[in-house]
């Protein structure tokens, strides 16, 4: 049995002991199976599953902090009277090889507002953004490789 599997199995434990299946109770029960496994995790073969939830968590939150800063850029250019959009399209040169790390990218992108993919390359080497505010397209792919592609890549691993 996979650790993950015996974690949702403790938050679901968890959650039917405090006789609510809620989303806060299960992301306790959730924790607190995470910490019982961790402290015995000397018991458990050589596995990643503890460092990769944390990676993983640090995409989600780095994910959730560039849709509210996105998202503030955006209404803010729409509800000023000067636009400061610069729409562009570039050619992100990609990392991620497989293909759910190269749909996690182009999702996670295209969830933010203000970027949307628009097409892979024939050889899934290269994704074609399209992004409202391109004022240095060589910036604009620094960030996304450096950021959303980065973490994914880590997250996956």
């Amino acid at each position: 049995m996979s650790i993950f599997v015996l974690n949702a199995f403790l938050a679901l434990s968890w959650a039917a002991l405090v006789g609510s299946f809620t989303l806060p109770n299960l992301l306790l029960g959730y924790a607190m199976g995470y910490l019982a496994l961790w402290v015995a995790r000397p018991l458990f073969a050589k596995s990643t599953y503890f460092e990769r939830v944390w990676r993983v968590l640090r995409l989600a939150l780095l994910f959730i902090y560039e849709l509210v800063v996105s998202s503030l850029r955006v209404v803010w250019d729409v509800i000023t009277p000067t636009h400061l959009a610069r729409p562009g399209i570039i050619a992100l040169p990609l990392d991620a090889r497989g293909e759910g790390e190269v749909l996690l990218v182009a999702n996670l992108i295209s969830l933010t507002p203000g970027t949307l993919s628009l097409d892979l390359s024939p050889d899934g080497e290269t994704l074609y953004v399209h992004a409202m505010f391109v004022d240095d397209p060589d910036a604009l792919r620094r960030e996304l490789k450096e950021g959303m592609e980065r973490h994914v890549l880590e997250a996956l691993e």
